[in-house]
């Protein structure tokens, strides 16, 4: 009942975020499935440079699977005070 309910409104909302059982049995936290989690719009959200960054970084995610993608993510962002931070160490042109 829950997947028909979800399906229905998949479509109206801006932003989907996926949390994922395997990482939370995992102990990783937070246990988001950032490969299928996202917003619609981000353009209207991030600068041009960013969004380029952002696109990069979710290519790159996409060769792990999701449990090493995400954990790889999270000791990344450990590293960096905010995500402006994280994303000006990306070097894209």
């Amino acid at each position: 009942m829950d997947d028909v309910i979800y399906e229905e409104f998949k479509g109206t909302g801006n932003m989907e975020l996926h949390l994922n059982r395997k990482l939370a049995n995992r102990r990783v936290f937070p246990a988001i499935d950032v490969k299928l989690s996202g917003t619609r719009r981000e353009e209207l959200l991030l600068g041009e440079m960013e969004l380029r960054k952002v696109w990069l970084l979710r290519k790159i995610m996409d060769s792990y699977d999701t449990a090493e993608a995400t954990e790889q993510l999270i000791e990344r962002l450990k590293e960096f005070k905010s995500n402006k931070a994280f994303l000006e160490s990306a070097d894209v042109k």
